[in-house]
């Protein structure tokens, strides 16, 4: 019979050994240098979401920003003036004509009595943040406002939730012209 030390227990040694051994296999694996690459369409997609304003601090780019959310039907979620940040969301339907008419005529052709329905969109929640930051290399009071907008749908079958981001560049400009205007109205006291 094998001695072993008091208190050792063979099954978590192995355990231990085999964790060991794989944190040593996955430190000796590298990343390829495309991860870490930006693709073009979140390149883009920045690009669209990103404004420099010139000539304006920090604190009044944020309050500016917070009050055009607010104007365009946002209520403000949350505010952090230390980091540059505001998140926002505002809560609306989500009915759509066209998919209801769809799910009429599946039902029609599957038949009605099948039991199965097809769970349509119901209400919706757009989500904003704004992010405000010093431009790198710039003077003093010249920042970059970046909002990102989201929306989550409810449908009429509580399983299934759709969140996808809002890549209208339409909205996005939108935002910035309103923003733009608000700071110059700010900026000479109008």
């Amino acid at each position: 019979m094998p001695i072993t030390p008091r208190g050792f227990d063979a099954m978590k040694a192995l355990q231990f050994g085999a964790f060991a051994l794989a944190i040593t296999v996955a430190g000796c694996s590298h990343l390829p240098e495309s991860a870490l690459l930006l693709n073009p369409a979140s390149i883009e997609r920045r690009q669209v979401e990103t404004r420099r304003f010139e000539s304006v601090s920090e604190a009044d780019l944020l309050a500016a920003c917070a009050a055009v959310l607010q104007d365009l039907g946002f209520s403000i979620d949350a505010s952090e003036s230390r980091l540059g940040l505001v998140t926002a969301s505002k809560d609306r339907s989500a009915k759509d004509s066209g998919q209801i008419a769809r799910a009429v005529v599946i039902r029609i052709l599957t038949g009605v009595f099948t039991g199965v329905s097809m769970p349509l969109d119901k209400d919706q929640r757009i989500r904003a943040s704004v992010v405000v930051f010093p431009a790198m290399g710039e003077k003093k009071n010249n920042h970059l406002v970046r909002i990102s907008l989201q929306r989550v749908v409810r449908t009429t079958d509580p399983r299934f939730v759709k969140s996808e981001w809002l890549t209208d560049p339409e909205l996005y400009q939108g935002f910035f012209m309103k923003l733009s205007q608000s700071v110059f109205l700010e900026g000479h006291k109008i």
